[in-house]
Parts: C-alpha cells; structure tokens; sequence
C-alpha cells in the first residue's frame, strides 16, 4: 500500500502557510515533535529543499513507517525516538515547531493497540509499546477513587463514579484485559437515558490513553521548552484535539505572549516586553470540506505563536 493512502493530515495547507516565514532562509531546521507517520513533514520537505527536519516520536511504528516515506530526504532528515517533552534536548535553536497533538491515525487503525473503542484488542493504549503501564494494568491496579479522577480529569465523564464503582466490582472476578471486555461493562453501567447522549466508551477510553501515556503532564512540560528553543522569528504551530490539550496550549502562548511588567510601572523595560505573539486569532478549526474528506479534523483546534525577541 502506498504511504500516503493510509494517513491524510489535518490541516496541512495551513500549517505550511503559518511555518513558511520561519523556514525561508537557508539553514532552516524545522522539528516535528509528534511525527507520526510523516505526512506533514514530507510536505514541508518537498517545499522548502533547504531545510532540515528533525522528527521525534515516541511510537517505534511510527518511526518505520515515516522513515520508509522521507527516504527520499534521509540527508536531510535525522529521526529520534523520544516522549516530545525532551524536545529541548534535540530541537535548540530551532526555526519551526509543529505539534499534532492526541492519538495518532496509525494507533487508532491498528487494532490490535487498544485505542478504540469499536475494536476489540488487548487494552494496551501505550504509544510506546516498549515500555510502560498499559490501560489494563491502570484498570486493574488502580483504587476505585483513582479510577474516578482520571474519568473525571482526562474524560469529562459525568458517570465517573458510577464506572469506577462497576469496574472495581467486576475486576474482582475476571480481570478486564480486552478492550471489548470494557466496552460492555461500560455499557451495562449507563442508564438508558445516558446512552442516548454518545457512545459510553469514548469519554473512558480518552481518559485512559492519557493516563497510560502521562498526556496532559508530558504537554504541559513540552510547550514552554518547545518555545524556548525556538530562535527570534521561529514559528510552534500546535494542532489540539480535545478541550484539555487545547487549554494548556492557550495558557502557554498567552503566558509569552503577556507583557511582565509590574502593575503600574510608567515604562515597559525590554526585559519584560512579550517573548512572543501570537499569530492566529484564538484556534483555528478545518473548513467544512476538509471535515467531510477527513473526519479526524473535526475536532482539531491549530493555535500558532511566533518568537519576537530573546529571554531576559
């Protein structure tokens, strides 16, 4: 199968229109900090032939499958397995940032990894697979309390309680192992009423990828050093596909895009004008056409920040 029949970005027109400025000048190094299976950055590579890319991903999947697309530009591509929130470590002094935040569209169609709920496969959700706690050691270790918080943290879920209390009691017989498994104790859980308001599973699932994968702590840490390693003119574009994610984005880029003046100072000094401003007007959402050929962009939120000046 061709690679490039089996993953579609999101927005990719408009994350190459928001990188360009960044990346005009020779020796441009561009960083995608959530790889995936490459589509984003084999466009940005066939674009601009001057830059270098340096593609991080934390899925060793991933990393194949990209590294067979931009075969092509390997003399200009270097690719590392890593969590992105070690992105200072391999992107200092970069010129552009692109982050595609969540679950990737190779996780979620392989079905033997546990990310989606309409599959039935083990419950493994981790990105990497070659370390860590998988969804079912969380369901099976995991305090009724605990399994509570992260439904109502990383889900939203309303019927938190109500499906930690179900899951505790059914773990004491047969151990949860298999995402089907989840699935219909989830919905025997849901009132009848509830049901009508979405599938039971999607809120729980969600909740466990990000606890499993350590999310919302790894984005909250990679953003600020993402923007620290930018050079003055460098350009981060972020896709978010969830509320949470998109927050801690938001926060960031204000936070450096805020003045740090104490109240009431007659002059701003340099030291505490703006590191950055930001360049898109709130989050961006996909148009209704590239919603209707692309489904995973309907929930997509872009934000974008440019670096104008140094740190203090």
């Amino acid at each position: 199968m061709n690679l490039r029949d089996i993953h579609t970005p999101v927005l990719l027109e408009r994350c190459v229109e928001l990188l360009a400025p960044a990346l005009q000048h020779d020796g441009a190094v561009l960083v995608d900090a959530t790889l995936g299976m490459g589509g984003h950055s084999e466009a940005l590579l066939e674009r601009f032939s001057h830059i270098r890319l340096i593609g991080l991903d934390r899925d060793t999947d991933a990393l194949r499958i990209a590294g067979q697309r931009l075969e092509r530009f390997a003399d200009r591509v270097t690719l590392v397995h890593t969590v992105y929130d070690e992105i200072g470590l391999h992107a200092h002094g970069a010129s552009g940032i692109l982050m595609d935040l969540g679950v990737s569209s190779l996780q979620l169609d392989e079905a033997e990894r546990g990310f989606a709920y309409s599959k039935d496969a083990p419950l493994d959700m981790r990105m990497d697979q070659t370390k860590g706690t998988t969804a079912a050691d969380v369901l099976a270790t995991y305090s009724e309390g605990n399994l509570r918080r992260i439904f109502e943290r990383y889900g939203e879920e309303k019927l938190a309680a109500r499906y930690a209390r179900f899951i505790v009691r059914s773990r004491e017989e047969k151990p949860l192992v298999r995402s089907q498994d989840l699935v219909d104790l989830l919905q025997a859980a849901t009132p009848a009423a509830a049901q009508r308001a979405g599938h039971p599973a999607k809120r729980v699932f969600q909740a466990l990828r990000i606890e499993v994968n350590s999310e919302l702590s790894v984005l909250a840490d990679a953003i600020p050093a993402a923007m620290d390693a930018l050079t003055v003119g460098g350009r981060i574009v972020v896709m978010s596909y969830q509320s949470l994610e998109d927050r801690l984005v938001k926060q960031a880029f204000a936070a450096a895009s805020a003045s740090t003046a104490p109240a009431g100072l007659p002059v701003e000094l340099p030291q505490h004008a703006p590191r950055f401003r930001t360049i898109t007007k709130g989050a961006e959402m996909a148009g209704e056409e590239e919603k209707a050929r692309n489904p995973r962009a309907i929930p997509v939120r872009l934000r974008a920040a440019e670096r104008i000046r140094e740190a203090a």
